[in-house]
């Protein structure tokens, strides 16, 4: 007599997770209809552009051809090279700076701590387009206008009210006893800044890192405003220029450049996914 074979049922998809996974599937599908027509315009050569429509693909050997020449013509790669610089240091600054913030009002029980938080975050309601007049001004009676050292510290400015914003956030889900048995031990504040809250904060690090190096890398209005000559000028700023009146290239040309500038930002998502979304779970914000 043999013993009767379990029968294993599968668990019933729910009417709502269907509707849930088809509703995704087709945001999906619209989100890439853009990225589609990027790809299919920049590929075209132009000299037949205008002869197909929009939906229509080109060819890889005219993407490629339209990439070189908007490198080329463009002078992206000093952009490239001087984005690279801001992309990288004004997020490191930006992030120490406002951490420290954070570690001052929630950490050290700064006097008036809250008050501190509001001044420093209240710089973010204006927006960018109110300040540029005043900012060219100042930048040019400086002597920081069209530098690099001008473009790392404005750049540092915008990115500190974000990261105090967040490092407060997070390191007010650590337990004050953290820090008073520090201090019970001997260890100095700059002490425990260093060797206890930035290596706890390591994941929200990355996630503000990403974050304003993305924007940086992005940034137009910034590039267009405060610098002119192409060692200095971002990337993105630098590849306005081929649409200009005396750029004079394609919009194949332009689409292949821009494709081709964004993809730093694909890379740098796609390398630090996992901690990009472990701390933006753990900064609560």
């Amino acid at each position: 007599m043999t013993a009767a074979t379990p029968v294993v049922r599968r668990p019933r998809t729910s009417p709502g997770v269907v509707v849930r996974q088809v509703v995704l599937a087709i945001l999906g599908v619209i989100w890439l209809v853009p990225v589609y027509l990027l790809l299919a315009n920049a590929s075209k050569r132009p000299e037949v552009f205008g002869e197909y429509s929009v939906w229509q693909p080109g060819d890889l050997g005219g993407l490629l051809s339209n990439m070189a020449d908007a490198w080329g013509r463009g002078r992206l790669s000093l952009g490239t090279l001087s984005t690279a610089l801001y992309a990288i240091t004004s997020p490191a600054l930006a992030v120490l700076v406002g951490a420290a913030a954070g570690f001052s009002i929630v950490a050290l029980r700064l006097r008036r701590g809250f008050f501190w938080f509001v001044l420093i975050f209240t710089s973010t309601v204006f927006p960018l387009q109110m300040i540029l007049m005043p900012l060219f001004i100042g930048y040019a009676s400086t002597g920081l206008y069209n530098t690099r050292t001008g473009m790392i510290l404005v750049y540092t400015v915008i990115s500190v009210p974000f990261s105090a914003f967040v490092m407060r956030n997070f390191f007010s889900g650590i337990a004050h006893h953290v820090f008073e048995a520090a201090v019970m031990d001997g260890a100095s504040p700059w002490r425990i800044f260093w060797r206890i809250y930035l290596p706890m904060s390591g994941p929200a690090l990355v996630a503000i890192f990403i974050l304003q190096a993305t924007f940086i890398w992005n940034d137009l209005l910034l590039g267009l405003t405060l610098s002119q000559s192409e060692t200095v000028r971002p990337v993105i700023a630098a590849l306005s220029a081929l649409q200009s009146t005396y750029g004079g290239s394609a919009m194949s040309t332009v689409l292949a450049g821009g494709l081709l500038v964004s993809l730093p930002t694909v890379v740098l998502f796609l390398a630090t996914q996992r901690a990009f979304t472990r701390g933006l779970s753990l900064g609560q914000f």
